[in-house]
């Protein structure tokens, strides 16, 4: 069965393992926010991108457990919130079961506590030399963080 990392999020990823190998990464599917400016998560698209994954072959997702940070202002802050609910209610229509692990605890046990946020790309490729692609620019975050966080899982 695969098992999915999720880091929510609009600069978020999807990291799909199966048997400790990388299968895909996928950057978490946006559109044009319907209110406001800027960009909000694509519920159909990334509906579309877990039904072509196969839902019955995903045994379990893991996603970062998140919430407002203080530094964001209250749209930001709403806005984070809304992404991270179109990700838990795409879940919850397709039945994909999802486990939630705090940033502190997937970090730790990745011996990422206290590192800067390039670490985690590093370790990603490190582990995982087939995901290497995925990996490239600096702003690959978010996948790495995702395929951090499916390792966890």
């Amino acid at each position: 069965m695969k098992k999915i990392g999720i880091d929510p999020g609009q600069t978020g990823a999807l990291a799909v393992m199966d048997k400790g190998i990388i299968l895909q990464v996928i950057d978490m599917p946006v559109m044009a926010r319907t209110h406001g400016n800027g960009k909000q998560i694509d519920a159909s698209l990334l509906a579309a991108e877990l039904i072509e994954i196969g839902t019955g072959t995903i045994g379990e997702v893991v996603m970062e457990q998140v919430g407002s940070r203080t530094n964001d202002g209250g749209v930001a802050g709403f806005n984070f919130g809304e992404s991270v609910g179109v990700i838990k209610g795409v879940l919850g229509a397709l039945q994909i079961p999802v486990r939630f692990v705090t940033p502190q605890k997937w970090k730790k046990t990745a011996g990422l506590i206290g590192k800067d946020k390039d670490a985690a790309r590093s370790l990603a490729i490190q582990l995982h030399p087939e995901a290497a692609d995925y990996l490239r620019r600096k702003k690959d975050i978010g996948r790495a963080d995702a395929i951090c966080i499916a390792r966890f899982g």
